[in-house]
């Protein structure tokens, strides 16, 4: 595909996300507001200490509502917080209506969205419809139940194979490393049926062949839109449906054809869903956790009558690397375009190695299957990088999601003590994936030791992870009063964002630039620049400087960093801001 075909394609997203309004209008509608809407995630157990036992909870997120309204996030994104075990992080769920005691009640979360509400920030909450906890009602009933009973028909049980039953029913690999069936124990100590769980054996996996676990999903979808919850974030949303015969995977399945995956049928469950959501007088909105590879499949699921939006993982994904990150834009607006749905950035969020970590290391890119302690990492290069690729995907068409802690510049904690940690991806394979306690550790707010802040003053227990020393330079208190803080760069980011009209519905145009160098126009009044290239760039000195990510010694923009300009006239086609081609045209 030519660059005329993509710079017209990403424009169109751009149009397209605008489309309904007026010619002129700089504004969303009201009920449009998660096209650029900026969603801060909450990692309940991580945020804050509000009670002193060491977990963070709704107490704790309350205290700091105004930090959220003041950092000019949109909407806030709350990992679950109901009724577990915690077998992994919350999402092994046992009571879609309750909410953990550990972390607070019913009630505590009711008000939280209300004065979330009223500082103008609205509430996302976690759903989890692939699986639930091995502790859930429905399990525990099918435990007890006898095979082919009707309890059991809500799971995957199965029988085994072999001569004694004793061989898993298929070799599926399991998520969380491992196998993806776990035996069961009869009532008199014999070896029972097996059960499907694609990942830990604490959850077990629904069979959304069952009319009662598609009606109990939209039931609970609309007990929290009654209490005031603006959207719905699902997890795993691409895995639900199974192929009821449980084939072994093929080595290259076919679009639509993987037993467990991308199955067609989930667009049926998904077009379900979207009209409970539109069956309320305020826009709600659902949110797809969608790791697939192929960008066609990955947006069917954003047609106008299915979800809203979808996690983009591919531009997460990416090296640090120009030709690669203008791919992955480029790919996610042509996608997108077609179906009028709004792209998503994130650089982080409670699964992945944390950017300054990940941009520190020889090989930035993120993958699952290639994460290892022991990597070594340049943080200052990770947090220049980091604070490049922030203002980079602020400038982008869509709405983007910040994880806890981003904003602060925290990098990956890789030295927390084996039995300390508690992620099944830790224990399940042995040690060999660090797994992700480390982008999970307790935010640092104040003071010069742990648990800086995260506690009240008075408190004994220590945070459920440690925090290492040398965060005190990166507690919301060392760093708000720090002009050239991570901090006061994402305040400034995010305040220029919102009020800025091109970044609202302005079209996305390339500009003339070296292959090292990415730069773009929205509209005609703003332009971003980010500049890959082991050297300095000149920049245009017809145009003034909004906000740098580096000082700019000179005028010159530094290696790893981003700039965003004010041309000092309209950015039309016939006259661009041409930037230097070092490292050969684009």
């Amino acid at each position: 595909m030519t660059d005329g075909v993509l710079e017209a394609a990403a424009g169109q997203q751009s149009k397209t996300a605008s489309a309904d309004m007026p010619k002129g209008t700089r504004e969303l509608a009201a009920d449009q507001w998660w096209r650029r809407a900026v969603i801060y995630q909450v990692y309940v157990r991580s945020f804050a200490d509000g009670n002193g036992d060491g977990i963070g909870d709704l107490a704790g997120v309350r205290s700091k509502l105004q930090y959220l309204a003041d950092l000019g996030v949109d909407a806030i994104w709350f990992t679950p917080w109901y009724v577990s075990p915690l077998a992994d992080g919350g999402y092994d769920v046992a009571d879609y209506r309750a909410i953990d005691p550990a972390f607070g009640s019913l009630g505590e979360a009711e008000q939280l969205i209300a004065e979330a509400k009223a500082l103008g920030i609205r509430t996302i909450v976690d759903v989890v419809p692939n699986h639930v906890s091995d502790q859930h009602p429905w399990f525990q009933a099918a435990l007890a139940a006898a095979p082919g009973s009707p309890e059991r028909a809500r799971f995957w049980f199965r029988p085994g194979r072999g001569k004694n039953c004793d061989e898993m029913p298929n070799a599926w690999v399991s998520n969380f490393w491992g196998t993806t069936w776990t035996r069961t124990t009869n009532p008199d100590g014999t070896p029972g049926e097996w059960y499907l769980h694609l990942f830990s054996p604490e959850q077990p996996d629904l069979n959304w062949d069952h009319p009662e676990v598609r009606a109990e999903h939209e039931a609970v979808l609309r007990f929290w839109f009654d209490r005031g919850v603006a959207g719905v974030r699902i997890d795993s949303a691409a895995l639900l449906v199974k192929d009821p015969a449980l084939p072994e995977i093929p080595a290259e399945p076919k679009p639509g054809e993987h037993p467990n995956t991308d199955r067609d049928d989930l667009h049926v469950i998904y077009r379900g869903w979207r009209a409970v959501a539109d069956s309320y007088p305020d826009e709600r909105i659902l949110v797809g956790e969608i790791w697939l590879p192929d960008i066609e499949r990955f947006a069917k699921y954003l047609r106008p009558d299915e979800l809203h939006t979808a996690f983009n993982f591919d531009f997460l994904g990416r090296p640090w690397n120009a030709v690669g990150l203008r791919e992955s834009i480029d790919t996610t607006l042509i996608a997108h375009a077609p179906v009028g749905a709004p792209p998503t950035w994130v650089l982080s969020n409670h699964d992945v190695t944390r950017p300054v970590t990940r941009y520190g290391q020889e090989d930035t890119a993120f993958a699952f299957a290639t994460k290892r302690a022991g990597t070594p990492t340049d943080l200052d290069l990770g947090r220049r990088r980091s604070r490049a690729a922030a203002m980079l995907c602020a400038a982008l068409p869509g709405s983007l999601y910040i994880y806890q802690g981003e904003e602060l510049g925290l990098d990956e904690v890789q030295d927390l003590p084996a039995e300390q940690r508690q992620d099944p991806m830790y224990h399940r394979s042995g040690g060999a994936d660090p797994g992700r306690d480390g982008c999970r550790v307790p935010l640092p707010w104040a003071g010069a030791e742990p648990p800086f802040g995260f506690s009240p003053p008075a408190a004994s227990a220590k945070p459920w992870l440690p925090q290492p020393r040398h965060w005190a330079k990166l507690t919301v208190e060392a760093e708000q009063g720090d002009p050239g803080s991570m901090l006061s760069l994402y305040r400034h980011m995010l305040r220029i964002r919102r009020s800025e009209p091109d970044l609202a519905c302005g079209d996305l145009r390339w500009l003339p630039s070296g292959a090292e160098v990415l730069a773009f126009a929205r509209g005609e009044d703003f332009v971003s620049v980010t500049n890959l290239s082991p050297a300095p760039i000149e920049l245009p000195a017809e145009a003034s400087v909004l906000l740098a990510s580096a000082d700019l010694a000179g005028g010159l923009l530094p290696s790893d960093a981003t700039a965003w300009l004010r041309p000092d006239r309209p950015q039309t086609e016939d006259r661009l801001l041409r930037f230097p081609t070092v490292g050969g045209e684009c």
